[in-house]
């Protein structure tokens, strides 16, 4: 059995967040949308557009986000797009606001829960996807990286509602939370077909709080920070930084764990592999030796 590998460093930078993309050897062409997370005003933690600035360019991409279904400076189209000449995207490249306008329906024809995942309309407009991660803690889904990023990432305002609801949008806060984090997977499945794995990730695993970068009040990190990993398999690389947490010999690393283990974090990652996106087992690369 040939398992995907999760390619790591632990040079923190611009420059090797690029090597990092380069080396995976996948070429993303044509009309490339950019994932990243914009940063909840407030948020000490979020990477901020100029870390990103070297693969962003070599690919050519158009950065994209979608509103938050939330209070906050995301939830409406002018506070996001405020917010994000705020932080600096605008000003550094093409953003573009997926769900402005409209949002689009994809199919899960196999999913746990869902059966349709609502993506910021403009996402069908692109050919692949390059998925920029900052891996940390989140208050609901325990940690938040690749898989993350293509669900609730990509999810228009009201997708986003649909996915924690698992399925009915006015269950946002109270869904049954395993189903939450199933539908999640189910979410990610659905951008996976529509992408037709014309796709990569990279996880960077430093400012890792215990909470996402959507939260305006965020604890401090604990843990030490670990490195940069991508992968063209968003369970084999989400998979990886779990388990490099577990791994760290920084005692701070307890509270993330605490996080992770006390919201199940780790369903998704089983979900995600039951519906056939990717693999929990996986061959780490060191690319520093």
């Amino acid at each position: 059995m040939n398992l995907p590998k999760v390619y790591f460093t632990r040079e923190i930078s611009p420059e090797a967040v690029l090597r990092m993309y380069e080396v995976l050897g996948k070429k993303l062409q044509k009309r490339v949308a950019v994932k990243v997370h914009s940063g909840e005003p407030g948020n000490q933690n979020f990477l901020r557009p100029e870390f990103f600035k070297p693969v962003i360019d070599a690919v050519r991409g158009t950065v994209v986000e979608c509103n938050t279904a939330y209070e906050g400076e995301r939830n409406t189209t002018d506070a996001h797009k405020q917010t994000l000449r705020k932080h600096g995207w605008s000003q550094l490249y093409s953003v573009d606001l997926m769900d402005e306008q409209d949002q689009a329906a994809i199919l899960i024809p196999h999913g746990k829960h869902l059966k349709v995942n609502y993506v910021g309309a403009h996402f069908m407009y692109y050919d692949s996807l390059l998925v920029l991660s900052h891996f940390k803690g989140h208050p609901m889904g325990g940690f938040g990286g690749a898989l993350k990023n293509l669900s609730i990432g990509i999810a228009s305002a009201y997708g986003k509602a649909y996915i924690h609801g698992a399925g009915d949008p006015r269950k946002i806060w109270t869904a049954d939370h395993d189903s939450f984090l199933e539908s999640m997977a189910d979410a990610a499945s659905s951008v996976m077909t529509q992408i037709r794995g014309n796709a990569a990730f990279v996880n960077v695993m430093c400012n890792m709080s215990v909470d996402c970068d959507c939260c305006a009040v965020a604890e401090d990190p604990k843990i030490a920070d670990i490195g940069i990993l991508s992968s063209t398999d968003p369970v084999a690389i989400d998979q990886a930084c779990v388990d490099l947490v577990y791994a760290s010999d920084d005692p701070g690393k307890a509270d993330l764990i605490e996080r992770i283990e006390s919201r199940n974090g780790t369903l998704i990652l089983q979900a995600a592999e039951q519906l056939g996106i990717g693999s929990r087992a996986y061959e780490l690369v060191n690319v520093d030796r």
